[in-house]
């Protein structure tokens, strides 16, 4: 199973890749996601599950997939073909984003422990990053 998981992800032998993508998953991804919600959406807002749940897929879904994108494209590539593919592939990986990460967002939200919400975040994301990978292709 590991090896079928490892061998969609295809990643490139690149060695600028494992360094962007770390980047981005230590600098920004994980403390906006263990810190952002608490500032921004405070549990005093009314409806504050429901106005977490929007920004997250409505803010962050969106910024956090085009950012992936641009690691995973090489960020010293051709800029037109990190165009091109941005071009062919992000609308349909993040209305797949939204299809797929809507409901785990919500549990993770609400039902999860701040504590291990990035936790359960990186184990949905896995499977979805072997999604993208495949979309890649």
């Amino acid at each position: 199973m590991l090896k079928r998981v490892i061998s969609m992800l295809n990643f490139r032998r690149d060695k600028t890749f494992p360094f962007a993508y770390s980047s981005l998953k230590l600098l920004i991804t994980g403390p906006a996601s263990h810190y952002i919600y608490q500032p921004v959406v405070p549990t005093t807002v009314p409806y504050y599950i429901a106005k977490r749940l929007l920004l997250d897929r409505l803010i962050f879904a969106p910024a956090f997939l085009l950012l992936f994108f641009f690691c995973y494209e090489h960020p010293g590539g051709n800029w037109a073909d990190f165009q091109s593919k941005v071009n062919s592939s992000y609308w349909p990986a993040l209305k797949m984003n939204w299809k797929v990460w809507t409901p785990f967002q919500f549990i993770n939200i609400n039902y999860v422990a701040v504590e291990f919400r990035v936790l359960f975040a990186n184990m949905v994301a896995l499977f979805w990053y072997a999604y993208l990978a495949s979309v890649r292709k």
